[in-house]
């Protein structure tokens, strides 16, 4: 009998995954292309008003369904970062400042802390930043009008540097937690939305050595805890 431990059985699972992308990326985006070329040919010309909404909701869903697929592959197989020496209080206020016409619109605070001290790391910036946001947002999907996401960035020691991300929305329950990084995973019975963000965040922060630790004690709201390896 063959047996394989749990890392062996991850990496099947993740190349099965990569394998099923690649293949349903090529076969599903050529149709996509086509329809969301078709509606906006037909958008160009059309002058009724209820016409073109309906235009707009077709092309806005096949782009939808095509960014969708394009994260199951990044999940699947994503890009090996490229480190440099950053500040990681930097990529924590990009993120904030990215995700801020959002919370504005929502009505919903995002406030940040950092550590007195210096904290750089060799991390890739962009690919970090895209993590951090993607927790962000699912906080954002959590909460609603007048609610808070705390982002603090704090120094663990020499070797690691943690950012938190913290909201008051819900909280996350038990049974849903263990799923929060499964693609396509759907909490909304937590108000935590559906998609691939939560789980291009663990994909992103494990690829650099890291870890994402989640939090929560229903109904005081939740955190995830980014522990980045800085050297």
């Amino acid at each position: 009998m063959t047996t394989y431990d749990a890392a062996e059985l991850e990496r099947a699972k993740l190349e099965a995954l990569a394998e099923f992308a690649a293949g349903a990326g090529h076969e599903i985006n050529n149709p996509l292309a086509v329809i969301s070329g078709r509606a906006q040919l037909l958008l160009r010309d059309e002058k009724d008003p209820e016409r073109r909404r309906e235009l707009g909701i077709i092309r806005a869903q096949a782009l939808r369904i095509h960014e969708m697929i394009a994260d199951l592959m990044l999940f699947a197989r994503p890009p090996l970062p490229v480190r440099k020496r950053r500040d990681l209080a930097a990529i924590v206020a990009a993120a904030v400042e990215a995700i801020g016409p959002k919370a504005e619109l929502l009505q919903i605070s995002v406030v940040r802390s950092f550590a007195a001290d210096a904290c750089s790391a060799e991390v890739d910036a962009d690919q970090i930043q895209v993590a951090l946001r993607a927790v962000i947002d699912n906080g954002l999907n959590a909460l609603t009008a007048g609610g808070r996401i705390e982002v603090e960035l704090r120094v663990v020691d020499d070797a690691t540097a943690e950012i938190i991300v913290r909201d008051d929305g819900p909280g996350i329950p038990a049974a849903v937690r263990e799923h929060l990084f499964d693609p396509f995973f759907s909490g909304r019975e937590a108000g935590r939305g559906l998609g691939m963000g939560l789980a291009k965040a663990w994909r992103i922060v494990t690829n650099h050595g890291g870890s994402i630790e989640v939090g929560s004690t229903s109904p005081h709201g939740a955190s995830f805890t980014l522990r980045i390896p800085r050297n």
